[in-house]
């Protein structure tokens, strides 16, 4: 069986630079995911003092804003990781980056400045979108890992994408501080003004600005690892297993 003879073949290959480059393009999908994941805590912070001039917006409100994210993950991973299985692990992969990339500009823009209702509805709506592109990217940046290293050394590699995550935390408290410490005295006189003119739901625009800027930065991994992903081909192990089943669809005697 032609499949299994390049399976043998996979599971005893060398480790060579393509193995080292497929670490990082998965993992930095999974970096991008705990970036996009983690940012969400101190940003409806800063909207709580924005919008609801308080510490905290609600029990509901905050988490139905951790869970919504959460939601469309879970979803994404039975959607994409079955449309990997039936379309490809490159295609489906690329997807889910873009995907990400894109909510991540839409909870950026989340519409409205005025009214804060109208903004958390707007970001839960694009976190759930974020949500499934995350979900899509945690089985697939482990399958493709999986296939592209060897037996002995698959677990190491796959060990090594996940710990990516970890970096993606520290860089989200890392950004978040540093756009913090940019805008720390964004908007502090205009907002003493508007409360005392009673514009209690009225964000200045330098502090709205400030929270938008932490998620949209969440954009430049996932579009560089959609760059990354798209010059790679696919795995070759999915390749073969396709090859083969179409070999058996066609000349049955011969399998």
């Amino acid at each position: 069986m032609p499949a299994l003879k390049v399976l043998s073949a996979l599971d005893v290959a060398r480790i060579q630079w393509y193995h080292f480059k497929a670490i990082i393009v998965a993992g930095m999908g999974l970096f991008t995911d705990a970036y996009d994941l983690f940012c969400i805590a101190p940003i409806m912070k800063m909207i709580g003092h924005i919008y609801y001039h308080q510490d905290s917006i609600g029990t509901a409100v905050l988490s139905t804003s951790y869970a919504i994210a959460l939601l469309g993950t879970a979803l994404g991973q039975l959607i994409f990781g079955y449309l990997g299985d039936r379309v490809g692990r490159r295609r489906v992969y690329g997807l889910c980056l873009m995907i990400m990339v894109l909510s991540s500009f839409g909870c950026g823009f989340s519409v409205c400045t005025t009214r804060r209702s109208c903004v958390i509805a707007s970001l839960g709506l694009f976190r759930f979108v974020l949500g499934l592109g995350i979900g899509g990217d945690y089985p697939l940046s482990a399958t493709i890992m999986s296939e592209f290293a060897n037996k002995r050394s698959r677990g190491t590699f796959i060990a090594a994408v996940f710990s990516m995550q970890g970096l993606g935390i520290l860089m989200s408290s890392a950004v978040t501080m540093a756009v913090c410490e940019a805008f720390k005295n964004a908007g502090k006189g205009s907002l003493e003004k508007m409360r005392a003119a009673g514009a209690e739901t009225f964000a200045p625009w330098e502090s709205d600005i400030a929270w938008r800027l932490i998620l949209m930065i969440g954009a430049l991994p996932a579009g560089l690892t959609f760059y990354w992903r798209m010059l790679m081909p696919e795995t070759a192990r999915f390749r073969s297993i396709v090859s083969s089943i179409v070999f058996c669809f066609f000349f049955p005697q011969d399998f």
